[in-house]
C-alpha cells in the first residue's frame, strides 16, 4: 500500500527524473538486458541502439511520478503499456524482474547519498502498485481473448497462406490457422504479437493487422527495416506454407463507432492499421477523407487497392502526396500534390467541418505535422487518435 509519505517522496524525485530520466532508464536496460535472459525477448535490441526505448520508459516513469496522486492525469499512457504488453504476452512473472532492476538503476545512478533506503522502498511501493494495475488490465485481457469465438491464450500456431511484395521494401503475410478454426474478430486498427527465433535466439514483435476482420485469417504488412531482424527474417526467410507463432490481436488505437465523417492521415507504412478502419468505414456509409503520403508512388503500398475503393465509393476522397516530386503526377481518383508534407499541405487537404474523427500515425515529423494540421482545422483534442509504430514518445516538437 502506497503511503502518502512515500507518494510525497515519489513526487520529489521529479526534478531528479527531468534532468536525468534518460540516463537512468539507459543503465536500467542495460543491466537487466545483459544479466536477464529471460526479458529479452520482450524487447527490440534496435530500439535500445537508437535509445528510443529508454527515452519512452524516461517518459513513462517521469508521467507516473508527476500523476502519482492522481493516475487519471495519465491519460492513454496506460491503454497504450497495457495493450503494447499484451502483444507481446508479458506476464505477472516479468514484473518483479523488472522493478528488480529498476530500483536497482535508481541507486545507482543517483547514488546512495540521493536514492536512501527511504527513497527505495517509496519508489518500489509505487512500482508494486503500477505492477498490480497492469497486470490486473492484462490478465482480463488475456481472459477475454481466450473467451471468444475464435480467440487463444497465448501462442497459436498460423500458416503463411499467401506472401505478397506489396512494394519493394513492404510485404504482406496472410495467415491462417494451422488448427483450421475460426479466428476472433479484431477491432480495427488493432496489431498482434508475433513470436520467432531468429539464429538460435527468440524474438518478439506486434505488426499491425491491415485488413478488416474475417473470421478467418489475419493479415500483417511489414516494412524491411535497415537493422531489423525479424523484418528481415520474415521478408528473406519465410515462405508460403510456413508457420508462424501468434498471439491474440490487441490494442486501443481503433475506429470509433460513431457516424462522425473520418480523416485517416498515414505517412509511409503507416497506412497499414488505417486500411482496416478504412473498410469498415466505407462499410458504414461514413464520409471519408484518407491522406497517404510516401516518398514516390512505386513506394506506396495498396495504392491500386485505394483507387479502386475510390472508384466504388464516392464517400471516400483520396489525397496522395509524394516527395519524389516527379512522380507526383495527377491520378484519376486522387487529388496528388509533390514535396514533403507539412501542417499547411494537409490542413488544406482536411474537410472543411470540423466534427470528425481523426487518426494518423506514420514517421513523427509526420505524426508533428498532422496533429497540427488538424489543431489549425479546429478539430477538438479528444477526436485526434494516434499510434506509435514501436516506443511511444512525445509528439511535442
Amino acid at each position: 500500500m502506497l503511503t502518502d509519505r512515500q507518494r510525497a517522496i515519489v513526487k520529489s524525485t521529479v526534478p531528479l527524473l527531468e534532468a536525468g530520466g534518460e540516463a537512468l532508464t539507459t543503465h536500467f536496460y542495460q543491466i537487466m538486458l545483459s544479466e536477464n535472459e529471460s526479458v529479452q525477448p520482450l524487447f527490440n535490441s534496435v530500439h535500445q541502439q537508437t535509445g528510443a526505448q529508454p527515452r519512452a520508459l524516461a517518459r513513462s516513469v517521469l508521467m507516473y511520478a508527476k500523476h502519482i496522486d492522481d493516475l487519471v492525469g495519465l491519460g492513454d499512457l496506460p491503454a497504450q503499456i497495457i495493450h503494447k504488453h499484451v502483444s507481446l504476452q508479458v506476464q505477472p512473472e516479468h514484473y518483479p524482474i523488472v522493478g528488480a532492476y529498476l530500483l536497482r538503476a535508481i541507486r545507482e545512478v543517483l547514488g546512495a547519498e540521493v536514492a536512501t533506503d527511504e527513497v527505495i522502498d517509496a519508489w518500489g511501493a509505487a512500482y508494486g502498485q503500477l505492477a498490480d494495475i497492469l497486470i490486473g488490465a492484462e490478465t482480463s485481457i488475456y481472459a477475454a481473448n481466450a473467451q471468444q469465438t475464435g480467440g487463444w491464450d497465448g501462442a497459436r500456431r498460423f500458416v503463411v497462406a499467401q506472401k505478397t511484395a506489396e512494394t519493394a521494401e513492404i510485404t504482406s503475410f496472410m495467415l491462417r490457422p494451422e488448427d483450421g478454426g475460426p479466428v476472433l474478430v479484431y477491432q480495427p486498427g488493432q496489431f498482434m504479437g508475433l513470436r520467432v527465433v531468429v539464429d538460435g535466439k527468440e524474438q518478439r514483435r506486434n505488426y499491425s493487422l491491415s485488413q478488416l476482420a474475417d473470421g478467418r485469417s489475419l493479415r500483417i504488412s511489414v516494412k524491411r527495416e535497415a537493422q531489423g531482424v525479424v523484418s528481415s527474417y520474415l521478408h528473406d526467410q519465410v515462405q508460403e506454407g510456413d508457420v508462424l507463432e501468434v498471439f491474440p490481436p490487441a490494442g486501443h488505437f481503433v475506429l470509433d463507432a460513431s457516424a462522425k465523417p473520418v480523416v485517416l492521415m498515414a505517412g509511409g507504412v503507416g497506412i497499414t492499421p488505417l486500411m482496416a478502419m478504412l473498410q469498415t468505414a466505407l462499410a458504414a456509409q461514413r464520409q471519408i477523407t484518407l491522406v497517404h503520403c510516401t516518398r514516390s508512388p512505386e513506394l506506396q503500398p495498396f495504392r491500386s487497392e485505394l483507387l479502386r475503393l475510390a472508384q466504388q465509393h464516392s464517400n471516400l476522397q483520396l489525397r496522395f502526396g509524394y516527395e519524389q516530386g516527379a512522380g507526383a503526377q495527377s491520378v484519376s481518383g486522387a487529388q496528388v500534390a509533390a514535396g514533403t508534407p507539412d501542417a499547411a499541405l494537409l490542413a488544406s487537404w482536411l474537410p472543411a467541418q470540423s466534427d470528425v474523427q481523426a487518426y494518423f500515425l506514420g514517421p513523427v515529423g509526420f505524426m508533428r505535422a498532422a496533429q497540427q494540421a488538424l489543431n489549425d482545422a479546429g478539430v477538438p483534442a479528444a477526436q485526434c487518435h494516434y499510434e506509435f509504430f514501436g516506443p511511444a514518445q512525445a509528439l511535442a516538437a
